[in-house]
Formats: structure tokens, C-alpha cells, sequence
């Protein structure tokens, strides 16, 4: 069955209305809300659409009605406060906001993490990947009517969840990094790697062969996504698309290859070490099928990545406080020195904090959705003069409407799904 629609050409402005209640139309044509409160949505988004017959002539989407001012928020709290609020942004994968928040102010206050640090947010980084992509593919199978499949990938999130709870106390928000380090050392550095390598051995890989069995060849899968909302190279580059959603019409960018942070730099650890080994999936259709197809094949390399740290993290310390004292002393330092009990008391108890320096910066990781980012201004005091979310979904989700025209109404469900517009990210 060919998919090469184009939008159908209707002259706009001539075409009479005529009004109804509770819908309007147009000649032959229809203007429907899908949203904001609409089951195959999972959100507060709304797109206004144009319907000739059951045909998508144009489509205009809304970023929703969530307003939470989450960058403004940023005014108010600390460089090490605020961690609880990015982790809101894209919430499910908490752990890679918190990363890429610390990530940005580390670069402003010129702070180098310690080697153990870099490897155990590299290693959270890419679960907090895997989380996000099986959430993705399994509602992708979820909204066209492949119910088992979300459950195949839904519960594999649950082990996640473990892991997160048992680093940081909390399941869904971990709140885990700190300004030059992290709230707390790993509880038990063993039971640690057991629970990580369990899950990447045992629990992932028959659930994914379950997933992808289930919908890879599964004809009604594949006749609902191949070719539909077909994004090509330049319009993913004219759109600023980044992640799946751009590497699945190959443009074949990724930050933590092309602007490595953590591990994936070489001398990662100052001792020579090489940068890690995986590879960044592309495909060349810009469809559906090839968004679900790339998140598939990176929740793959991710595993690698993970199998390439899990078995070598670093000891010493975790946080920076020896050396640039932006972080709470150990437990040891605290309780076996003055230096240490007075830095822990300034830092938990006074306003005598640690004062950024007045400049600017941008930094960014690559999140599950792209390019996920903050660009910060500081005044010199202890927390942000401005702060500037680079959202994954409010950038993809721009490109929406054009994508839908041609389709049908029913595709509109099967693209909304391989954009994985998270709702709290298109907060404005």
C-alpha cells in the first residue's frame, strides 16, 4: 500500500464556513481538537486540525495548558535546589535532567567531577535512556492497539525504578546529582553492579525479544507506521530535530559523539583512558516505523555501554569537596575534621554559600528524545540570574502538523507516538 500522500490543495480563504455546535465546517472540510484531554494523547496537548473527510488537510499544535514556569523557578533556588524541578521536565527519565542540569553548572563553575562520579552518571544516564525508550515503543505498539506489547516494555521500567530507589531513597524522582558530585555515595557498590547487571542480562533481553517479535513483523504494526509521518534529512535539519526522531531520517548526530561528555570523551579519567565503544543507529525513511526501529537499536548500544562500566568503577571519592568545595564534605570529613564540620554547616545551615561566577554558558547531553540542554546566567551569586531549558519535545513537537498532512485521522495517533512528546517539557 503506497504512502506518498501530499497535503490536499484547498483554496483557504475562499472556502465559506459554516457553523455548528461544538465543531465548524468548512465547505467539505472539518475543524476537530484532538486534545487537550484525549485518550491517545497521554497529555495536555491539543492540536487544532483540518479534516477533509477523514483526511488531514492541516494540523496546528498547541503546546497544552500545563504552565508550570519551570524555568522561572530557577530564580529562586539554588544551583543544587533546582535539580528538583528539572527532573520534572522529562518525566520519564528523571535521572538524565538531574544529569543534564549539573552537567551545565559544573561547566559554568569550571568544576571537574572525580572519575567514580563520571562513570556511575554515565552508567544512570544510559538506564535513564533505556527507561525513556521503552516507555516509547511500548505506547507506539499501545496506541494502535497492541496492548501486550506496552506491557512488555512497561514492566522492564519497573527494575529501573529499583535501581533509582536504591541509589537515591526515591523511585520516581531521584534528585540524585549535586553540584560537583551527588547527594550520597552508592549505599553498597556491589549490590549495586549485581542489580545493574542483572537487569541489562536477565530481565531486558527476553522482554525486548518478546517486544520486537511481537511487532516487528507483525503486519498491522508495520502497515500503520511504515511511511507515515515521513520526515526527510533537510527538514529534520531546517526543524532542529534531534535524536530518534532526526536519526531516524539520517542525520547522523549524536552529543555524546560529537560533543562527548563524562566517559564518552577520551582520557576520560585523566589516566589515558579511551572514550567508550558503541555505535549511533540511523535510518534513512524518516517514518514511524524507522523512529520505533532507532530507539529499538539504541536501547542495544546502550546496554553495551553500560556492560563497558559496570564491571571497572573507579573508587575514591565521589563528590569534588577536597578541591573545589562546592560540594558536602564526607561523613569523615565531617565528624574528623573542623574543615570539614564547618564547609558541611555553611553549605546545609547559612546563607554563606558557594558563589557562581558571573558568566554565562550552554551545555548539553544526548537525552533519550536529543539534544537535551540549559544555558545559564549567573550573577555571582548562589543561584541563577536566568536559566534557559533546551527541551527535546517542544522542538520536535514543532514539526507536527506537518508531518500529519495528507495522512488520516488514525495516523495522527501512530506520529504523536514516535515523537514521544513529553508534556512537562513543552512548559513555556
Amino acid at each position: 500500500m503506497p504512502y506518498d500522500l501530499k497535503p490536499i490543495d484547498i483554496d483557504v480563504e475562499t472556502t465559506p464556513y459554516v457553523e455548528g455546535e461544538g465543531w465548524t465546517q468548512r465547505g467539505d472540510r472539518w475543524t476537530l481538537n484532538f486534545g487537550p484531554q484525549h485518550p491517545a494523547t497521554h497529555t495536555t496537548l491539543r492540536i487544532v486540525m483540518e479534516l477533509d473527510g477523514e483526511r488531514i488537510v492541516r494540523a496546528v499544535p498547541h503546546i497544552g495548558y500545563l504552565h508550570s514556569g519551570f524555568e522561572k523557578l530557577a530564580e529562586a533556588l539554588d544551583y543544587n535546589q533546582y535539580v528538583t524541578i528539572v527532573s520534572r521536565m522529562d518525566y520519564i527519565s528523571p535521572i538524565v535532567n538531574d544529569l543534564s542540569w549539573h552537567n551545565a553548572a559544573e561547566k559554568l563553575f569550571d568544576i571537574d567531577i572525580t572519575p567514580r562520579c563520571k562513570v556511575v552518571r554515565t552508567i544512570l544516564g544510559e538506564l535513564g535512556r533505556i527507561q525513556n525508550h521503552l516507555l516509547c515503543v511500548g505506547a507506539a505498539a499501545l496506541d494502535l492497539g497492541a496492548f501486550t506489547g506496552f506491557l512488555y516494555g512497561f514492566n522492564q521500567r519497573e527494575h529501573i525504578y529499583d535501581i533509582m530507589d536504591y541509589i537515591s531513597g526515591q523511585r520516581f524522582h531521584p534528585d540524585w546529582t549535586r553540584l560537583g558530585g551527588a547527594m550520597q555515595d552508592l549505599p553498597d557498590e556491589k549490590m549495586f553492579v549485581k542489580i545493574v547487571k542483572q537487569f541489562i542480562h536477565e530481565q531486558l533481553p527476553p522482554a525486548m525479544d518478546d517486544l520486537t517479535g511481537l511487532l516487528n513483523k507483525n503486519r498491522i504494526f508495520r502497515d500503520r507506521t511504515d511511511g507515515i509521518g515521513v520526515v526527510s534529512h533537510d527538514e529534520a535539519i531546517a526543524w532542529s530535530l534531534t535524536g530518534p526522531v532526526a536519526r531516524a531520517s539520517g542525520v547522523k548526530r549524536d552529543v555524546r559523539k560529537d560533543e562527548p561528555y563524562l566517559c564518552f570523551k577520551d582520557n576520560w579519567d585523566g589516566q589515558g583512558s579511551s572514550a567508550l565503544d558503541f555505535k549511533v543507529p540511523i535510518t534513512t525513511t524518516g517514518d514511524v516505523l524507522g523512529r520505533y526501529l532507532v530507539r529499538v537499536a539504541e536501547i542495544e548500544q546502550s546496554v553495551k555501554i553500560i556492560e563497558q562500566l559496570i564491571d571497572d568503577i573507579p573508587g575514591g571519592p565521589m563528590n569534588t569537596w577536597a578541591d573545589a568545595k562546592v560540594a558536602k564534605p564526607s561523613k569523615a570529613e565531617v565528624y574528623g575534621s573542623i574543615e570539614g564540620l564547618i564547609e558541611h554547616f555553611e553549605l546545609v545551615m547559612t546563607n554563606r554559600k558557594w558563589k557562581a561566577p558571573i558568566n554565562e554558558t550552554y551545555a548539553a547531553i544526548e537525552s533519550a528524545n536529543g539534544q537535551h540542554g540549559f544555558y545559564i546566567v549567573a550573577d555571582g551569586g548562589p543561584k541563577p540570574w536566568r536559566a534557559k531549558h533546551r527541551p527535546c519535545s517542544f522542538i520536535n513537537f514543532a514539526c507536527f502538523g506537518k508531518m500529519l498532512e495528507g495522512h488520516l485521522l488514525a495516523d495522527a495517533v501512530a506520529v504523536l507516538g514516535s515523537l514521544n512528546i513529553i508534556a512537562a517539557e513543552l512548559d513555556r
